[in-house]
């Protein structure tokens, strides 16, 4: 093995031990008589103290010559020592150089030298050797860690659905096309028909994390053109309140395990994550007009809460009730899918919700209609032909329990969580309006 220990797993346990360590290199510094060098991998930096005296001519005559981000593993003894910048130091007895790295760099992985976004996004690999830009990612890690284990705890069974379809999701023209063979197929938007389906197997709770596909010409800093959505489904709920207690539980699990674990990344962030209070506000969407017309933005009935409004409820939420999370919910059923079961004695209201984090909307669920000839009317109510989802309503006409679920988006969740400018840092390889590669 190249490497023994990653820069975090040495202790003092370790002094006077001999231990290897690689990664790149991230700072040289040539004193004359003494060579330091710094190696920076996963988990932090290491310091490399090369006394004249002490070390192989050869190693100390190579140091200097090492460039920014060269690959190197060096083989030493582990010295604890107040003088050391990070409290310890290795003296090495070998030094190898594994790889070389072209002068200049793409752009400056230290941070100091700012680069823009899409310089970033074209050479991603490098950016992320910026320690910021890689405690997001594992932070990323973590909340999809923290995602499934809560679902798992909680009886769900993970599935994956179809992401080549024949049909549209929701009847909308938001899809990208492609061929299938002879046929014309589109990828998908999201798992919902697929998911309600499930809830006719018997399997009664699902979930799936998985990319989904929109094909929106935004070129905004909350929207993607390929995102990754956790998706859920319940069987056997009385409403739509059992689905957002759940999903209240596992946002505030997910926030609980980064502060829990992720300590050191949100340091290097220099970023405070708030403690969620559970339960969340709910704030039917009848109440959230009446606040933005307070706050001077008038919305009509049925209307969509558009951005400036999300952000002024945002506003107000975190001011007024010191609540960064709230749920909107008991919207009108003409602003939602055909899905959404609306209220029996109110119908032009629907048991929808949005969860909203600083004033971005971060989730969309509910309870959905599970009664085949109300299901029906309400497709054909929105314009659309139920021979064109005769495959989803096959499953309701042969026993279907009531029930709900929510698509919560990852990139969106944790965007807003650690209160980040743009979406585009915390996906990989962003596919947005204009980006494609890498």
């Amino acid at each position: 093995m190249l490497r023994t220990h990653y820069s975090n797993e040495i202790t003092e346990k370790l002094n006077g031990q001999k231990v290897k360590v690689a990664g790149w290199v991230w700072e040289v510094k040539d004193l004359g008589g003494i060579k330091f060098l710094w190696i920076r991998d996963r988990e932090g930096i290491v310091q490399i103290t090369a006394p004249k005296k002490k070390v192989d001519p050869e190693l100390f005559k190579l140091i200097p010559k090492l460039n920014a981000e060269d690959v190197v593993a060096v083989e030493g003894v582990v010295n604890f020592t107040p003088k050391a910048k990070l409290g310890f130091e290795i003296l090495p007895e070998k030094l190898e150089v594994l790889s070389r790295a072209e002068s200049p760099l793409p752009l400056d992985p230290t941070g100091k030298v700012k680069a823009e976004l899409d310089t970033r996004l074209d050479n991603r690999f490098m950016d992320l050797r910026n320690p910021e830009v890689m405690a997001i990612f594992k932070i990323r890690s973590s909340v999809l860690k923290a995602v499934r284990d809560f679902f798992h705890e909680n009886g769900f069974v993970e599935v994956h659905t179809p992401k080549i379809i024949a049909t549209a999701t929701e009847g909308g023209t938001e899809l990208f096309p492609m061929k299938y063979f002879e046929e014309d197929a589109f990828l998908a938007q999201s798992p919902q028909l697929y998911k309600q389906i499930m809830m006719a197997s018997g399997l009664d709770r699902v979930y799936e994390i998985a990319p989904i596909f929109r094909a929106e010409e935004h070129n905004t800093t909350r929207h993607l053109n390929e995102a990754w959505s956790i998706d859920s489904e319940m069987a056997f709920i009385e409403n739509e309140e059992e689905v957002m207690d759940f999903l209240e539980g596992l946002v505030a699990r997910a926030v609980e395990y980064v502060r829990e674990n992720n300590a050191r990344e949100l340091e290097i962030l220099n970023f405070e994550l708030e403690e969620p209070k559970l339960p969340f506000p709910r704030v039917s969407y009848e109440g959230a007009l009446e606040i933005l017309a307070d706050l001077g933005k008038e919305i009509s009935w049925g209307e969509d809460i558009d951005t400036e409004g999300e952000r002024l409820l945002g506003k107000y939420m975190m001011e007024n009730e010191g609540a960064p999370l709230y749920f909107l919910h008991r919207y009108p059923s003409e602003a939602k899918p055909f899905y959404i079961m609306r209220y029996d004695n109110k119908p032009e209201v629907c048991r929808a919700f949005d969860l909203e984090y600083r004033g971005v909307e971060i989730s969309s669920g509910g309870q959905r209609e599970h009664r085949y000839d109300v299901l029906v009317e309400q497709i054909k109510e929105k314009g659309l032909n139920p021979e064109s989802f005769e495959f989803y309503l096959k499953a309701f006409r042969y026993g279907m329990p009531p029930h709900g679920g929510f698509g919560l988006g990852a990139e969106r969740l944790i965007k807003q969580m650690l209160n980040l400018p743009n979406i585009r840092e915390v996906i990989l390889f962003p596919r947005d309006r204009r980006r494609l590669t890498p």
